[in-house]
């Protein structure tokens, strides 16, 4: 570990790898190093101050792995600075019109309510048919879910800055290689 701050996601088809790379750049960017690890990496988030978790979004839920991490590590996080995110509307609208309000997963809200995140965000995600799998093929499909990528990363980008403008305020992270 170099970093007093990890991004820690669960991707399915690496949109969510992606906006999870793109914070870590924009940290960097701000003089705010941060690990990037995908949640089957990550051993001990005791090692760091802040933790920022994100994860895919199929249906309203996160994936499975996700969600366990988030459990699993319910008393770490709520120790912490964190920052939760979730990847998946898709379409031209608002993030709101496009999620139809969601914002977070109903049945993981109580924990995140324990932790105190310091904000939640929603970002678009992308979907390209060529790389589901056949039940996601049919699903996107038979719900006549908009295909390509949504992503808006100067939403990305904007969330990212506020972050590494309070771990600065806090002292977390100045000076640690990107």
């Amino acid at each position: 570990m170099a970093n007093e701050i990890i991004i820690a996601y669960e991707t399915k088809y690496n949109a969510t790898r992606e906006i999870a790379q793109k914070i870590g750049e924009v940290l960097a960017e701000g003089g705010v190093g941060a690990d990037v690890f995908s949640i089957d990496q990550i051993s001990d988030l005791g090692l760091y101050k802040a933790v920022i978790l994100g994860s895919a979004v199929f249906t309203g839920n996160w994936c499975e792995e996700a969600a366990k991490f988030l459990e699993t590590n319910e008393k770490v996080l709520s120790e912490k600075m964190v920052w939760l995110f979730s990847s998946g509307p898709l379409g031209e609208g608002s993030v709101e019109e496009d999620s139809k309000g969601w914002r977070f997963p109903q049945k993981l809200q109580p924990i995140a309510d324990r932790i105190a995140p310091r904000d939640i965000a929603v970002f678009h995600g992308k979907i390209d048919k060529d790389k589901l799998s056949l039940l996601h093929k049919f699903m996107t499909k038979v719900a006549k879910v908009p295909v390509g990528d949504f992503r808006r990363w100067d939403e990305v980008k904007a969330w990212a800055k506020g972050i590494a403008e309070t771990l600065k305020k806090e002292g977390i992270g100045k000076g640690s290689p990107a």
